[in-house]
């Protein structure tokens, strides 16, 4: 099955189906005899120059390179969104869309060469091995780490469950480096983290991975039992630098705030292509007064939830303009050659909005920073300025993204703090939709 995606994931971390055609080397006469002779002539340009860098070029070429590298030309002459992911690639965003894996539970970086631990992740073989932040790990089972990138690295720590791998650790305050002997497990990316402010309900969305929807509802449900479903006096939804991910958990995640009605369609590039997807199951909240807090990070499947969630008037959309990529991507397996991501729909809100290029523009404007010179070094880089993009829909002005810096330190989150003040009725602001202006439906 063909999978659709809405957006991408952080680097170093770690879906409806559309009909499609994938080109294939034995469909190449086929495809000839439909072609006019214009392209019919350009297939044969692409042969001849091939063969010529084959035969004269100052090296030996890597065929299968050449060919990787064209097919990427071709793509990313379309849109910054559409590639080629080869087998490796294909597998790692596999992982990433699952959300689960056989590993060890670490988050790491390289530094200096080896491996550095940023974080054991909780209940994991890292957590319960004692491994700590800032260990260095230099040998994974006896072959050091050194010259190695950190892909290669985190490819031999992962394995499948119930196998061992030595791991030789250099840890400050220890006398010598010390081996620490680990069995892979089931690791879950935890895409959903939450805990209450006082009687509010705060709930974080870092991606939009296939454990997401189900996370959201156990984190809604753990918090109305925490505060009391009585004493919740409303829910903050964090989408602030999520970069998206799968169309079906943008879907799910909306439909645990709006009981009925659209959520978002899709138009491809015949009208036949065009899909709507309802809202299912119910308001878990209750009707409770709801505020989703983004900015220039928050791009493709956070905006089709802001996006439902504005329409709909369920909920306040607070921070700063987001990123404004309104197209979705199909994943196109193509055997054992990896798989084609191609752009293949534009996205668009319950009214009928696109916010390609544009973004959704928060109800409430809250900025992080003033001083001009830290926020030019944070300002993110829009949908709009990507060269390449697909441009805004029936030409309308596009827009360009906006600051996307989060304060590590909540004292200094300005727009968590303003959305806190608001749900505990500390601040006023027109804008928002208390309990007594949205419907529990």
């Amino acid at each position: 099955m063909n999978k659709s995606v809405i957006g991408g994931f952080a680097i170093g971390t770690i879906v409806s189906a559309l009909t499609v055609f994938a080109l294939q080397p034995g469909n190449l006469n086929s495809i000839a005899e439909a072609a006019d002779s214009d392209t019919y002539r350009q297939l044969n340009l692409f042969g001849d120059v091939f063969e010529r860098v084959r035969a004269d070029y100052v090296e030996p070429t890597d065929d299968a390179k050449l060919v990787e590298s064209a097919i990427n030309g071709m793509l990313t002459s379309l849109d910054p969104h559409s590639s080629y992911m080869n087998p490796k690639s294909f597998r790692d965003m596999q992982v990433q869309t699952r959300g689960e894996f056989g590993g060890l539970g670490i988050e790491v970086t390289m530094e200096n060469g080896v491996v550095k631990v940023v974080t054991p992740i909780d209940e994991t073989p890292a957590s319960r091995a004692g491994l700590r932040p800032n260990d260095y790990i230099t040998h994974i089972d006896g072959k050091p780490i050194l010259g190695m990138t950190l892909s290669d690295a985190v490819d031999k720590m992962r394995g499948p469950v119930n196998t061992a791998v030595t791991l030789t650790v250099v840890r400050k305050g220890a006398d010598e480096p010390f081996d620490v002997k680990l069995t892979r497990d089931i690791i879950t990316i935890k895409s959903v983290k939450y805990h209450r402010e006082g009687d509010i309900a705060y709930v974080r969305i870092t991606s939009f991975n296939e454990q997401t929807g189900e996370l959201l509802e156990e984190a809604i449900q753990t918090l109305k039992k925490q505060i009391g479903p009585a004493k919740v006096k409303g829910y903050v939804l964090d989408l602030r630098n999520n970069p998206g991910g799968l169309l079906e958990q943008a879907i799910a995640v909306s439909s645990d705030f709006i009981s009925e009605g659209e959520i978002v369609s899709t138009r491809g590039r015949h009208s036949e292509d065009t899909q709507r997807y309802n809202a299912r199951g119910g308001d878990l909240t209750g009707g409770k007064p709801v505020i989703v807090l983004i900015n220039g990070g928050s791009a493709s499947a956070s905006e089709i939830v802001a996006g439902a969630l504005q329409d709909h008037r369920r909920a306040t959309i607070l921070g700063t303009r987001s990123f404004g990529k309104g197209s979705v991507q199909t994943i196109i397996p193509l055997g054992s050659d990896g798989a084609l991501r191609l752009t293949t729909a534009r996205y668009f809100t319950p009214s009928g909005h696109s916010i390609q290029a544009k973004g959704i523009e928060p109800e409430i404007q809250v900025e992080q920073n003033t001083d001009p010179k830290l926020k030019k070094r944070t300002l993110v880089t829009g949908e709009a300025e990507l060269p390449g993009h697909l441009a805004a829909e029936d030409g309308a002005k596009e827009i360009a993204g906006s600051d996307s810096f989060v304060p590590t330190d909540k004292k200094d989150d300005k727009q968590l703090l303003y959305a806190l003040d608001l749900l505990n009725g500390v601040r006023k602001d027109a804008a928002f939709k208390s309990a007594s202006s949205v419907s529990a439906n």
